[in-house]
């Protein structure tokens, strides 16, 4: 469907991050109206745990939701366009868990991606036949939905018996916007309870794993009309009750639908693309599966009906960052401002401080500083973070692609704004980097999700007419290439010594 003429209707994109919920609202020509983000706090009551509070993302999504909606009725000159979303599409962050009661109230804190208390679970699902394994064309990583819900069983039995439904963090806030509980293929397939091929819960998986299926949700399409607004959720987000919610995608198929990378030439080179946020994300999109688990490479399925993506993932970007920067006492503005090329005194920097998915998928590996000396100051420091950041970049793109070489990378994100940064990256992975410019490419997917669920747009619109554009960021300077090749190599093996340090998982 075309979006000529329908520029005057709008929709909500509700993306539910780690640390904090966007909202965006897009009219159906494409553009932007307004956008609002608020924060709240991801907690960790013992090494390796990471949880949030429901309430917390509840009063978020309110308060950002009214004010994005606020700003579009301002630039839209009218509380018509701006105020009366037509539909609500959701995004949200990946792999967590959030244990319901029937009424959809959560019995505990939400557990997270980042969360790897439950290593002890990848023991059990390497029991699993070949088959089986096959069918979830994933590495196993223990903050994925499937081993968190083994470890609420085995650890919190009183929590999992008094569950009713075994939740993504998205299709909780969808089932709390509007009192139906769904499941959709591009978040499921990423719980390690999904077969990936074959689009559909795995239920001889959770079988096998002395798990209960009946807490998982039923399944319905990423663009299909999955509920419409209560009148209390209504009330906190200050919209008319009955608005259509659609299903919604994970925030990396949300962000692919939003940089008009889905279904765009899938397959292609020019088609991979980096987000780089807490974590990193290089994502390939697919027109047919391909499993890549022993490489530490993931298979996702898209927002679109027929379409799926292989990604390469690390937990060591803006996460490891603020870790560093919030030590040395430094602003997000002195970080950036440190990227430049090596001096011959800075040391390495690993960045695994949670572990690390691809290549390594070792929930053990541990971060360091290494090459220390006395010349050493905090600029070197700071420096060297955003480089040990970009070789772990630069590995996850080396196991997505093999022996390939790419062309080009898209950029999109807000983790990646700054010059300085951006030239970096474009050193370390030695190609030119093209930035899409989406900062809420999450927010705005969800928002296309909403208008495709509406009857206004078709994903092919998202991926044509309402692209949006790509400019030259930031090209490698082959002399900066070759030095950063050498520390990369440096670099591997300083992991290689930790991960024999500490024992591979």
């Amino acid at each position: 469907m075309s979006p000529a003429g329908l520029t005057g209707a709008c929709t909500l994109g509700l993306d539910l991050g780690t640390s904090s919920a966007k909202a965006v609202v897009l009219d159906t020509g494409g553009t932007v109206l307004g956008q609002a983000s608020a924060g709240y706090p991801v907690t960790s009551a013992a090494a390796g745990y990471a949880e949030s509070d429901p309430g917390d993302w509840w009063a978020a999504v309110g308060t950002c939701a009214r004010a994005a909606v606020a700003a579009a009725g301002g630039a839209a000159g009218t509380r018509v366009a701006g105020a009366r979303p037509l539909a609500i599409g959701l995004s949200g962050q990946m792999h967590g868990l959030v244990m319901t009661a029937a009424d959809g109230r959560a019995l505990r804190p939400a557990l997270l991606w980042a969360d790897s208390r439950a290593t002890g679970a990848l023991g059990t699902y390497r029991q699993l036949p070949r088959a089986a394994l096959d069918r979830l064309a994933n590495p196993l990583a223990p903050g994925m939905t499937g081993p968190l819900l083994w470890w609420i069983a085995e650890h919190e039995p009183q929590v999992y018996a008094g569950a009713r439904w075994a939740l993504s963090p998205k299709d909780w806030l969808r089932a709390r916007l509007t009192g139906e509980v769904r499941a959709e293929p591009s978040d499921a397939s990423a719980t390690l309870l999904y077969d990936v091929a074959g689009d559909r819960w795995d239920l001889e998986v959770m079988t096998a794993l002395g798990l209960d299926a009946g807490l998982l949700a039923p399944l319905v399409p990423s663009a299909a009309v999955a509920g419409r607004l209560t009148a209390e959720a209504a009330a906190a987000l200050g919209l008319p009750a009955g608005v259509p919610v659609a299903a919604g995608a994970g925030d990396t198929a949300a962000a692919a639908l939003g940089s008009g990378i889905a279904a765009r030439g899938i397959g292609q080179s020019g088609d991979l693309q980096l987000t780089v946020g807490t974590g990193a994300q290089v994502i390939r999109p697919l027109a047919q599966p391909a499993n890549r688990a022993a490489a530490g490479v993931h298979l996702f399925r898209l927002a679109s009906p027929d379409g799926w993506y292989q990604m390469g993932a690390t937990l060591s970007a803006g996460l490891s960052l603020n870790w560093v920067r919030e030590v040395l006492n430094a602003t997000w503005d002195e970080l950036y401002a440190s990227a430049g090329p090596p001096g011959p005194a800075d040391p390495l920097f690993v960045p695994h401080l949670s572990g690390e998915r691809t290549p390594y998928c070792d929930p053990a590996l541990r971060g360091s500083w290494t090459s220390l000396t006395l010349a050493a100051d905090r600029a070197s420091l700071l420096r060297s973070a955003l480089e040990g950041a970009a070789f772990a970049i630069r590995d996850a793109l080396d196991a997505l692609l093999g022996d390939e070489h790419p062309a080009s990378l898209r950029l999109a994100g807000g983790g990646t704004l700054a010059a300085g940064w951006r030239q970096l990256l474009a050193d370390v992975l030695g190609v030119p980097l093209y930035a899409v410019d989406v900062p809420a490419a999450s927010g705005r997917g969800a928002a296309l999700l909403g208008a495709i669920a509406s009857g206004r747009l078709g994903f092919e619109d998202c991926a044509g007419p309402l692209a949006p554009p790509s400019v030259l960021a930031a090209a490698p300077d082959p002399l900066r290439t070759a030095v950063y090749t050498e520390r990369h190599g440096r670099f591997r093996q300083a992991v290689a010594a930790l991960r024999w340090q500490e024992g591979p998982s």
